[in-house]
């Protein structure tokens, strides 16, 4: 049979699992494949910045700031453990070489997004995503332990009666389908936004991991929890939206209905400011809303400073931040739900962990806050794999028919359909 082992395999190559792997005791070998080039995971998309908790007076309104936003549906065990570690986090990354914007005196920047009741999120320009992710992937690379396979694709889990002993994958270029025999297996393959018509995801994310656990009777929760971002840049076609920072709106930016008026605090929750601009759309009858970038404080200095990637991706559609607003329409941008898992990324299987936007750990509850989908991947990450270097391996055996997945395309089609069907009543 076709069949590879290793220590730890790991599905998803974003700033989940790629934290995870890092963090993996050097010893171990390790696996790391993605379904696309290395540079095809939303994390390299993150704008906005990450969430840090500002000093210890600013617990309580961190906590809270969460726990509203989720509606109150936030495992507060886990908010906590996220806000706790949260400092130690972000002096982790730039110890790893991120740059995260400075004040003149040295001192990080901080800026504000929607729902935060005061600034608490660093950032770089408007790409930490980027920044960020950019970084982990070159400290995988220099790890010997570590081999990272791109475009590769997790067909389904192996599993020896109730535990997960490996993966089928499915080498994307030549359709060669193979084995990987694993002690621990991490899903980290991101969210639903390929689901979508519109999304600010990349089209490969469909859903894998929630998946493979639905076939397999690993528990997924809150499958219907899906976030839409209020503020994306309205083209008229198809293909992966343009997000427009929600940092934008924290700096000042105004959402204007067609009469130039505003209708909305900009700083609400999204899900509260995503339904405002969509009653606004059915009351014009238009297709879209207007965000004027012009209201900034700071003005053309900040907008060139801070959001160089909007000012320039507006202009590429005819469009000058700096003397009109833009067109901007709500999209699918986020997954709450997802695979059951705890503190520590355990799904309810053994020796398969989740971890990242496929899984659910309760931090988000049913509305993520601006900013924390960063720094909740990164930290449970770690704690996944800090469980995994303790546990020990799966014992069992790796018997697979692989003629059953030669027929790739029609796995695929039902394994969406699957996951279609769980996930959202709301389609675009």
């Amino acid at each position: 049979m076709n069949t590879e082992e290793t220590d730890v395999l790991v599905v998803g190559a974003g700033v989940a699992g790629l934290n995870c792997a890092l963090h993996l005791p050097s010893g171990m070998r390790v696996l790391v494949v993605c379904k696309g080039g290395p540079e095809e995971s939303d994390s390299f998309l993150a704008q906005g910045g990450i969430c840090v908790l500002r000093d210890e007076g600013d617990f309580d309104g961190y906590f809270e700031d969460t726990m509203r936003a989720g509606h109150y549906e936030n495992d507060p065990d886990t908010v906590r453990c996220m806000i706790a570690h949260s400092r130690e986090t972000i002096d982790e990354l730039i110890a790893r070489g991120v740059r995260f914007a400075r004040e003149a005196d040295g001192a990080l920047s901080y800026t504000r997004e929607g729902a935060h009741s005061r600034p608490r999120i660093v950032y770089h320009a408007d790409c930490t995503g980027r920044e960020i992710t950019s970084h982990l992937l070159r400290a995988v690379r220099q790890c010997a332990n570590v081999q990272l396979r791109p475009r590769t694709t997790m067909l389904d889990l192996v599993t020896d009666g109730a535990v997960c002993t490996g993966a089928v994958l499915r080498e994307n270029a030549t359709g060669r389908v193979y084995v990987v025999r694993a002690g621990n297996v991490v899903l980290a393959t991101g969210g639903v936004g390929g689901l979508f018509r519109h999304s600010t995801n990349f089209r490969i994310l469909t859903g894998d991991g929630v998946g493979v656990c639905l076939e397999h009777g690993v528990a997924v929760d809150h499958a219907d929890y899906v976030q839409f971002h209020p503020t994306t840049l309205y083209t008229g076609g198809r293909g992966r939206s343009f997000l427009i920072s929600e940092s934008v709106r924290g700096e000042g930016a105004q959402l204007l209905n067609a009469a130039g008026e505003r209708f909305v605090d900009e700083l609400l929750p999204r899900d509260v400011v995503t339904a405002a601009i969509r009653a606004q759309m059915a009351q014009e009858g238009s297709a879209y809303v207007r965000l004027d970038l012009r209201t900034v404080r700071g003005g053309a200095q900040t907008l060139e400073k801070h959001f160089p990637g909007i000012v320039r991706r507006c202009r590429k559609a005819g469009l000058d931040v700096f003397s009109q607003p833009v067109p901007v329409v709500p999209a699918q941008h986020y997954f709450m739900g997802g695979v059951r898992s705890d503190l520590s990324g355990r799904t309810t299987m053994p020796h398969l962990y989740a971890v990242g936007e496929t899984c659910c750990n309760g931090v988000h509850g049913k509305n993520r806050l601006a900013s924390n989908s960063l720094l909740e991947a990164i930290i449970f990450a770690r704690r996944a794999a800090e469980d995994i270097a303790v546990c020990g391996s799966a014992k069992g055996e790796c018997s697979v028919d692989l003629a059953a997945y030669q027929k790739y395309a029609r796995h695929e089609r039902a394994r969406r359909a699957l996951v279609a069907k769980e996930v959202c009543n709301e389609r675009e």
